[in-house]
C-alpha cells in the first residue's frame, strides 16, 4: 500500500480534496428578471428531493437517481419536464475549477437520448403523488478525476400558468447576490430578480482515480451533497411574501450551496414566494 494512505497523510489527502470541493465559482449565463408565478411556500422543497450524488471510475456507469413530487394541496402538473446539466468540474486533487465545455466530462443518459444535458418528462402528475426516475451516467476510460457539478431545470404547467424552478448553478454571481442580499446585508431571497418560480437543489458525480479507494470517494462525493442540501434548508425555513422576497432571521448569509459545497454564491438552492 502507498504511503500516502497511511496516517496524517491519509487525512491530509481527505482534506485537499474536501476544500476543493468548497471552491468559489463564476457561472456564466446570468438569469434576466421576469414575472413568473409563485407556489405555495415550501413547494420547491417537496417538489424535487432524494438527489443522489453518485460516485464511479473511470470507463464506469452509475445512478443518478430524483424524486418528483405533486403535494397534495397544489394542482395537478401537466408537460413536466426536468433537466440535468453537467456544468462545471473540480479537479482532483487540487482547487481546480472549470466551467464548461468540458472534455472528456461525464455523460448523461434517460435511456433515449445522452450528452451533457438530459431532460426527463412526464406528461402530468396529480396532487399528493410522486414519481421516482433516475438517469445513467457514464464515463470513458479518459475521463479525469473529480466532482463534476450537475444543475438542474423543472418546468412544469400547473392552473393555466407555467413554471419554472432553477438551481444555483444557472445564476452568476452579480445576479444572485443581487436577489439574495437584503438591507445591511440581511439573508433574502428575491425570486423576481431571479426570475424563477422557486430555487431547487443541485447534485454533483464524482470520478474517483483508479489509484484512489473507492469507498472514500463515494464518502467525500457523499458529504458534499449533504453539506449542500444543508444550506438549502437554510434559505428555506424563514416566512416568505407575495412580493418577491422571503427573509431569514439570521443575517449576511449569501452564500448557497451547489454541488461543491456551501461558500459559493453562483449555483445552488432556496426560494422565496
Amino acid at each position: 500500500m502507498r504511503s500516502w494512505y497511511r496516517g496524517g497523510s491519509l487525512w491530509l489527502s481527505l482534506t485537499v480534496l474536501a476544500v476543493a470541493g468548497l471552491a468559489l465559482l463564476a457561472i456564466p449565463t446570468p438569469v434576466q428578471a421576469a414575472s413568473e408565478p409563485t407556489p405555495p411556500l415550501g413547494f420547491d422543497r417537496e417538489v424535487l428531493s432524494n438527489l443522489s450524488a453518485p460516485s464511479i471510475g473511470p470507463g464506469g456507469s452509475a445512478t443518478l437517481s430524483f424524486r418528483l413530487s405533486d403535494p397534495a394541496s397544489f394542482f395537478p402538473l401537466a408537460v413536466v419536464s426536468l433537466d440535468f446539466d453537467v456544468y462545471a468540474f473540480n479537479g482532483y486533487p487540487g482547487n481546480s475549477v472549470v466551467q464548461g465545455p468540458l472534455v472528456d466530462a461525464p455523460v448523461l443518459d434517460n435511456g433515449s437520448v445522452s450528452g451533457p444535458r438530459v431532460d426527463v418528462s412526464l406528461s402530468s402528475l396529480a396532487p399528493g403523488t410522486s414519481y421516482s426516475g433516475a438517469v445513467t451516467v457514464l464515463t470513458s476510460v479518459s475521463t479525469p478525476a473529480g466532482t463534476y457539478a450537475i444543475r438542474t431545470e423543472l418546468s412544469f404547467r400547473a392552473n393555466n400558468s407555467d413554471y419554472l424552478f432553477k438551481s444555483r448553478g444557472w445564476f452568476n454571481d452579480s445576479t444572485w447576490e443581487n436577489a439574495t442580499t437584503g438591507p445591511g446585508g440581511s439573508a433574502t431571497l428575491n425570486l423576481t430578480r431571479l426570475g424563477v418560480s422557486g430555487v431547487v437543489p443541485e447534485t454533483a458525480v464524482y470520478v474517483a482515480p483508479s489509484d484512489w479507494p473507492f469507498a472514500i470517494g463515494a464518502l467525500i462525493a457523499v458529504g458534499l451533497i449533504l453539506v449542500g442540501v444543508g444550506g438549502w434548508a437554510y434559505f428555506r425555513k424563514g416566512p416568505g411574501s407575495r412580493g418577491g422576497t422571503a427573509n431569514d432571521p439570521a443575517p449576511g448569509a449569501t452564500n448557497a450551496p451547489s454541488a461543491f459545497g456551501t461558500s459559493r454564491k453562483s449555483p445552488g438552492d432556496s426560494r422565496n414566494s
